[in-house]
């Protein structure tokens, strides 16, 4: 899936010259906010992270 979506993304931008600008602008806006660039880095992280294990008895 996110191979089909990379794959779109670069058909746009080779289709449509000024998808580039608009991509551009679009990522520094979200890049700006700290919050949602901690909330992407965590949903990235969290499969990799190991789980807790529960307490044995």
């Amino acid at each position: 899936m996110k191979w089909l979506f990379l794959g779109a993304l670069l058909g746009v931008l080779l289709t449509v010259p000024q998808a580039l600008d608009l991509t551009t602008s679009a990522v520094d806006g979200l890049a700006s906010k700290p919050l949602l660039v901690a909330f992407a880095l965590g949903a990235v992280a969290r499969p990799h992270l190991p789980l807790p294990r529960r307490w044995t008895r």
